[in-house]
């Protein structure tokens, strides 16, 4: 066979690649810790999955429009003024999560040869879309100021200008778990404006954070019109196998990637995006259960780490935590999962060689005998 160009210029997720490395020890008899999935450890809550189950006794099998039931997207929209957004239903598309919310953004926004600035350390799939859509990729490392964009808007300044057609913003962050500041996003919207560059703003962690308040991209001055705005139902509803996201944008942008979007996946589940409706409504009790657990999680892997003489950036947001680790970090990552069963993330794979990423969406006993094994191994 012969395969085409787009396909061979990517590689398969890191993530994935070593969920499936541990799924083998564990195969064989192994007890891995798994500290690498993005994946909440805790089940839907019962409101959401009761409403699926309803929608499915209703007969809501079938398809849908294919940008999303109506009631769903005036759903999502009135959760984006809350944000404080203008968006109506009809800048929103219904997405089957939110990695496919992206992957339709950036192939209506991208053509061969288009710049895009990525923030490192980024989430893997950013560089594999943009590479897929044919385009180039321009990266600013945030890792010697924290992983915090305010103190490298120099260096955002240095890699924007008239030739970049996409800025990827992504807070809370995944891997870091940064919540960037409102001057940061100011100094995104002044470089965007300037240059008129189209931003996508990844929210898919907006609701899980620790202390500092996200806000919306697309609420400053200028950004309306430039903004892709990124959100799902995965993370803050424990949805992931759900597969339910969105993205909402400018009416011309929906137009043109909703021509993508009924080309491939149609629509997003029908009895899923009912459950979406409910999820909105009458979920905040169960969010903040979750959040307070993570917290709890956070605090503790912290101090864990602060024991053995480890120094890691706080995260203000998200489940990951960025852990600095052996300059060859594919290398130190093997040796954890073979040599100490615990499985984590090389931060080469996010653009941040000597670094690991940590999921703590595992409980505290498991963190703490992961930390135990990785001392006992000499790898801490």
């Amino acid at each position: 066979m012969h395969f085409s160009d787009r396909i061979q210029r990517v590689e398969p997720s890191a993530t994935l690649a070593i969920s499936n490395l541990a799924a083998e020890l564990e195969a064989d008899g192994a007890d891995v810790i798994d500290l690498s999935v993005g994946e909440p450890d805790f089940p839907t809550p019962e409101n959401i999955v009761d409403a699926g189950q309803e929608a499915m006794d209703a007969g809501h099998t079938g398809y849908t429009s294919s940008n999303g039931i109506p009631e769903l997207r005036e759903a999502i929209a009135e959760k984006l003024r809350g944000d404080g957004l203008d968006y109506e239903a009809g800048n929103v598309i219904v997405t089957p999560g939110a990695k496919q919310a992206l992957y339709e953004a950036v192939q209506t926004l991208v053509d061969d040869g288009d710049e895009v600035v990525l923030l490192d350390p980024a989430w893997v799939s950013y560089e594999a879309m943009v590479k897929l859509a044919g385009g180039s990729l321009n990266r600013v490392d945030l890792a010697p100021h924290d992983f915090q964009l305010e103190p490298a808007l120099d260096d955002l300044g240095e890699a924007v200008s008239d030739e970049t057609e996409l800025l990827v913003v992504n807070s809370p962050s995944n891997p870091t778990g940064a919540v960037y500041s409102d001057a940061a996003l100011e100094g995104v919207r002044d470089l965007a404006v300037e240059h008129d560059v189209t931003v996508i703003s990844d929210e898919i962690y907006q609701q899980i954070t620790y202390g500092a308040e996200p806000t919306s991209l697309g609420t400053f001055d200028g950004m309306a019109e430039r903004t892709v705005t990124v959100n799902g139902f995965s993370k803050a509803y424990s949805m992931t196998g759900w597969r339910l996201g969105y993205f909402a944008g400018p009416e011309e942008l929906i137009s043109e990637a909703g021509k993508l979007h009924s080309h491939s996946v149609s629509c997003a589940t029908n009895f899923v995006q009912h459950a979406g409706i409910e999820a909105l409504e009458n979920t905040d009790d169960a969010i903040d259960e979750m959040v307070e657990a993570f917290a709890e999680r956070r605090e503790f892997l912290l101090s864990r780490l602060g024991e053995e003489g480890v120094e890691a950036p706080e995260p203000d947001g998200a489940f990951y935590l960025m852990m600095p680790v052996a300059d060859d970090d594919q290398q130190w990552c093997e040796d954890a999962l073979e040599e100490a069963h615990v499985a984590t993330v090389p931060g080469s794979a996010f653009g941040a060689p000597g670094y690991a990423r940590i999921s703590y969406a595992n409980s505290k006993e498991r963190i703490g005998e992961a930390v135990d094994r990785l001392v006992d191994a000499d790898l801490l």
